[in-house]
């Protein structure tokens, strides 16, 4: 009713069913027995769940599969089937703020050049990360795009139906364009089944990909560079954001392109771009760079270890204090 997509509400139906799990063992039956005692027991299993691998549920996994408890409840007990919300006062763990992974510009082209572009479907890898890298689209962007949804004419991509079922235009470089023309000349005729689908890029055997799928492709583009950063397709939308925030682009024309209803979820470009901080810094700092007034800290010794003599210390005391030599 809410208009969520597909993808949510299968994430949120696999969340549920694991606390419906979680009730059967527990004898819950029904949700009147559910009660706030019963919701931090549940609380305390998430905890101290293992995955297969051994490795325990990050504190953002053990939120996620509380918040839907706290919805679906609320809703309950406005219909009348619950006399009392039991999850109204649970408090749901604290999610830490996490700065996304971002490349530099020479780490970029490092993994766009992974793929071989003396095959086929190299190039058909080329152009889809080309895509992520130029216009900042989602995974998910990328798999729905359609042939339609190009304008070549004027080098833009039309997102029909992206996060929170909105439309937007983004722009695309004339290399990401130009590359996505040879996929679309030279492969894409050769891998099309018919009837055709339309949709822009497709696996070796003709079908849409899977998220999966290209996820898997691009993190293994970004391992095989040796860059020593982790990521996959969301790698390239932080990147692209953060370069043309460095460039000087204003951040609500970033904040379009990448499709963000409110502004700061967009703010966070603005701590990862560390290297425009540096350079404000640097310019802006009085203490931030050595000039000839105050050459002597040249004289100081670069190894801590080292003992600093004392008299290059009372120079350098008395330039920045302005005491005559």
């Amino acid at each position: 009713m809410k208009g969520y997509s597909e993808s949510t509400l299968r994430v949120r139906r696999v969340h549920m069913e694991m606390f419906l799990k979680w009730c059967r063992a527990s004898r819950t039956a029904r949700p009147t027995q559910v009660t706030r005692t019963s919701l931090e027991s549940y609380q305390r299993y998430l905890f101290q769940y293992r995955k297969k691998d051994g490795q325990p549920l990050a504190v953002a996994s053990q939120h996620s599969r509380l918040a839907p408890l706290k919805v679906w409840f609320k809703w309950l007990n406005h219909r009348k089937y619950i006399s009392k919300d039991p999850a109204a006062e649970l408090e749901l763990p604290r999610v830490g703020y996490k700065l996304p992974s971002v490349m530099n510009k020479d780490e970029a082209e490092r993994v766009l050049s992974q793929p071989n572009v003396g095959e086929p479907l190299g190039i058909r890898d080329r152009a889809m990360l080309e895509l992520l890298y130029s216009s900042g689209l989602r995974r998910m962007e990328l798999l729905h795009l359609k042939l339609y949804d190009v304008d070549q004419k004027h080098g833009l991509i039309t997102v029909r139906q992206g996060k929170g079922k909105r439309d937007r235009v983004v722009p695309i470089g004339d290399r990401a364009l130009a590359w996505l023309n040879v996929y679309l000349d030279s492969v894409r005729p050769d891998i099309a089944l018919k009837p055709d689908s339309g949709v822009t890029f497709l696996t070796s055997n003709g079908a849409a990909f899977t998220p999966n799928y290209l996820s898997w492709l691009a993190r293994q583009c970004v391992k095989s560079a040796g860059i020593g950063k982790g990521g996959a397709c969301h790698i390239f939308r932080h990147t692209m954001a953060t370069l043309m925030l460095e460039g000087g682009a204003d951040i609500r024309y970033i904040q379009a392109m990448l499709g963000h209803v409110r502004l700061d979820t967009t703010q966070i470009y603005t701590h990862v771009s560390i290297r425009m901080l540096k350079q404000v810094h640097t310019t802006t700092h009085p203490a931030a760079r050595l000039d000839v007034e105050n050459d002597q800290a040249r004289k100081l010794p670069k190894n801590s270890a080292q003992p600093v003599d004392t008299e290059i210390l009372q120079d350098l005391n008395k330039t920045q204090s302005g005491e005559p030599d």
